[in-house]
């Protein structure tokens, strides 16, 4: 792997970094239920995602302490967006599973997204457009490692 330290490969992380984050920030802000905190929807669209899990799993994957998540659960679940059953192989444990209403609320706010974003790439010129939409599998890998 090359060294991306220096020079204009420096400049190009700073500028993706930023970039990144600031769509990032601007994405959040266009969702459906404004109830919801940022926490409480990227629980609501890992579950989507997995399925189900343990609140220890989850804790894990969203890189938060055990009592945070219990808690963010405890209001996801009063919301009527998540509910807790029996692990199947642990009684002692508890599954977190979503709801219907959670996953038309994440449908709604992934439409929402996605309409923006496609307002706001509806302003890149042709070959801009050809750029970002081949360098999508690229951000897409960059984001799962």
């Amino acid at each position: 792997m090359p060294d991306l330290s220096h020079g204009e490969d420096a400049a190009a992380v700073n500028t993706l970094r930023s970039s990144i984050m600031l769509l990032g920030r601007r994405l959040k802000h266009q969702r459906v239920d404004e109830s919801l905190s940022p926490a409480e929807m990227s629980v609501l669209g890992l579950l989507s995602l997995c399925g189900s899990a343990s609140p220890g799993e989850l804790a894990r994957k969203e890189h938060v302490q055990p009592p945070s998540m219990t808690r963010i659960i405890a209001m996801l679940e009063a919301k009527g967006l998540v509910r807790l059953e029996p692990h199947p192989d642990d009684r002692r444990q508890k599954v977190v599973t979503r709801t219907e209403q959670a996953e038309s609320m994440l449908a709604a706010s992934r439409a929402k997204r996605n309409r923006w974003l496609t307002e706001l790439a509806g302003q890149l010129d042709d070959d801009e457009w050809a750029k970002l939409r081949a360098a999508a599998p690229v951000l897409e890998k960059l984001a799962q490692m």
